[in-house]
């Protein structure tokens, strides 16, 4: 059965098609345009009663929260394509310990940033430049400690690829390319190395080529 995968086109369910892509596992995808609303929609409510996405059908099981979902396939494939969850108890404690971090501190920021920078220009709503600033600053304070951190391992879990660097993708790549500060990557030397490469992975290009953000 494939697996199906609502919302490609957004950040959160990016998270989970490069790691479809790491894992070779097939998929489709289903648009949800959350600028119409479709996500409020009774139909959608109730596969993801939050109304947000992504959410994933396999055969008949459902799953929402993209780093749920992430951690589930990264488990169920194991031993096929990318390991993402290292090879012994003490790595995958680093993983979920890297994937926390990236979830309630690196994530929330950025989010905001998204939101009150691209959003709601395009929503007609006025941006918080409170928030911005709040934003801008509780970044810098979690890049420091990546920068620290990245000094002495390649990646975020050890010297391997896994979740934890997977999951900042989607809205690194907003950080780097679209909100005018991609400077907080490239002022700090490892995080800009471990940026670059993580950000040049083939799964990810196939995310970036295959399905635009919509803005």
């Amino acid at each position: 059965m494939v697996v199906k995968v609502y919302g490609p086109i957004y950040g959160s369910p990016k998270r989970v098609l490069v790691c479809l892509f790491e894992k070779e596992i097939e998929f489709e995808t289903l648009d949800i345009d959350l600028f119409k609303g479709e996500h409020k929609q009774p139909d959608f409510l109730k596969l993801q009663p939050f109304g947000e996405v992504p959410v994933v059908q396999d055969g008949d099981y459902t799953l929402y929260e993209s780093r749920a979902i992430i951690r589930y396939y990264a488990e169920k494939y194991k031993n096929q394509g990318t390991d993402l969850l290292g090879k012994t108890i003490e790595e995958r404690g680093l993983v979920e310990q890297w994937l926390e971090v990236e979830a309630h501190n690196f994530h929330p920021a950025i989010y905001n940033l998204v939101i009150n920078v691209l959003f709601a220009p395009l929503q007609g709503t006025p941006s918080n430049q409170k928030v911005i600033e709040e934003s801008d600053e509780k970044l810098k304070k979690v890049l420091d400690i990546y920068e620290e951190k990245l000094s002495k391992t390649k990646y975020l879990a050890g010297d391997f690829f896994s979740l934890a660097d997977l999951s900042h993708l989607p809205f690194g790549h907003y950080l780097v390319n679209q909100t005018g500060r991609g400077n907080l990557v490239r002022e700090r030397k490892h995080v800009s190395e471990w940026w670059d490469d993580i950000s040049n992975r083939p799964s990810w290009k196939k995310v970036l080529e295959q399905y635009k953000y919509p803005v």
